[in-house]
């Protein structure tokens, strides 16, 4: 397997087992760092609790985020800083090739990545009448989790490349399409007859 495409490429397809992968992968890396960062503030000090989500990624447009940045949270910062935009980076690579193995754009990430996560990183700060931003929210999620996560891709090839699957590729490989001309013979010119066709029976 390319790892390198799979992980930080955008063109081609993978199927819904290779995306499940990837995001595990992604949420231990995730744990990994959580643990690392729990353990440089129990012998250096720090903070005690730390998040690390995907999401993480649309603080860079909230200023009140910004503004709460301190010194004392400098190593917490320099993770997200360096490990945020790389998962969102695999995330979004795995999930537009999930999405083109659904025979869809990789446009549709905005509706489904996009929106609900800015509304979450500002939502303790909208008011009570935008309620319908909040359901808008829950359903692109959850029609995003299940176009990328749950629906099978499209078993022939479309405008983004073969089936990932290697049965499917087995498949194509070995049913032949009918051959009109082994299924008829040609028989030659004889007495004055015209050229005929019959069915080749010796197949």
């Amino acid at each position: 397997m390319d790892w390198t495409w799979l992980l930080f490429g955008f063109d081609g397809r993978i199927n819904r087992a290779t995306c499940w992968l990837v995001a595990l992968i992604i949420v231990c890396w995730m744990i990994f760092f959580g643990a690392l960062i729990a353990g440089f503030s129990i012998v250096f000090g720090g903070p005690s609790s730390f998040t690390f989500e995907v999401t993480d990624i649309f603080a860079i447009v909230d200023p009140a985020s910004l503004r709460s940045l301190s010194r004392a949270n400098l190593v917490p910062l320099l993770v997200h800083v360096i490990g945020t935009p790389l998962f969102v980076w695999i995330y979004l690579a795995t999930s537009i090739k999930r999405l083109h193995d659904r025979d869809k754009s990789g446009w549709w990430m905005i509706p489904f990545f996009v929106i609900p996560g800015l509304y979450r990183q500002f939502e303790d700060r909208l008011p009570e009448s935008y309620t319908v931003l909040a359901v808008v929210a829950f359903i692109f999620t959850v029609w995003g989790f299940v176009e990328v996560y749950c629906m099978p891709g499209e078993p022939w090839t479309n405008r983004f490349g073969p089936n990932p699957l290697p049965e499917a590729r087995a498949r194509r490989r070995t049913t032949s399409r009918w051959d009109q001309q082994r299924e008829t013979e040609i028989i030659p010119y004889d007495a004055g007859r015209p050229e005929q066709r019959r069915v080749n029976r010796e197949i």
